[in-house]
């Protein structure tokens, strides 16, 4: 891991903070620790984050508020911390733009393996970038650029997606008009298996769907197959 990537963690519990940043310095990442919402700002303000870990449970401002924020002011990924059972502030998080979540207490090496898996799909540059040719991918009115990672509309106003809508765009276009399970977008999209319950995938469309409907409550382009997942009907192409 290039030892500048750099890690905020906003945790307010003095030990869970130095264990955890004292393990990620040791595999290799730059660490900074905050302990509430004014930090996050000022580390935020002071020098570039490559990643974001929020917990929930935070004094003055939580992290599901503190994560909308952010959100709203760009892609950086960002990993919500719950608490145990907490299966609501997992989908609320979701819906506030998080790209993944632990649930304390959670293993510090599992933790590890979602900062690389999210780092890798926010750096990932698609094969044929390299070769100059079908970097962007059209569909209906939109126009989807794997290079930079980004979303337009015909006229060429950008809407922004996280890295988990992104993942999850790029997945429905590669298997266009095939019926694609939960399962299998968690694995296209995280790289994993999911857990017994996990509705995250169904907060992403939702999200998705949200940006690029014409009515959401209506959806063409991502349709719900009952009892197997969505299919994405829209016509795929190249520039």
């Amino acid at each position: 891991m290039d030892p500048s990537t750099h890690v905020l963690f906003v945790e307010d519990d003095p030990e869970i903070g130095a264990l955890v940043a004292d393990f990620l310095r040791q595999s290799g990442f730059r660490v900074t620790l905050a302990q509430d919402g004014a930090r996050m700002e000022q580390a935020m303000a002071g020098d570039a984050v490559d990643l974001l870990i929020l917990d929930i449970m935070l004094p003055k401002e939580d992290g599901l508020s503190l994560c909308r924020r952010v959100r709203a002011s760009g892609n950086l990924p960002v990993i919500m911390l719950t608490a145990r059972g907490g299966e609501i502030d997992r989908i609320v998080g979701l819906e506030m733009g998080a790209d993944d979540y632990l649930t304390k207490p959670f293993s510090t090496h599992e933790l590890l393996a979602r900062i690389r898996a999210l780092l890798r799909r926010a750096q990932y540059v698609p094969p044929q970038a390299h070769s100059g040719r079908r970097t962007v991918l059209t569909f209906s009115d939109w126009r989807l650029d794997l290079v930079a990672r980004r979303l337009y509309t015909a006229d060429g106003t950008r809407v922004p997606l996280t890295g988990g809508e992104f993942e999850l765009l790029v997945a429905f276009c590669e298997h266009a008009n095939k019926v694609l399970t939960r399962e299998q977008l968690l694995e296209f999209t995280r790289g994993r298996a999911p857990a017994a319950v996990d509705r995250s995938v169904d907060i992403q469309v939702s999200r998705l769907r949200r940006k690029i409907e014409k009515d959401a409550r209506d959806p063409v382009l991502i349709q719900t197959v009952r009892s197997g997942g969505y299919v994405f009907t829209g016509e795929v192409g190249f520039e």
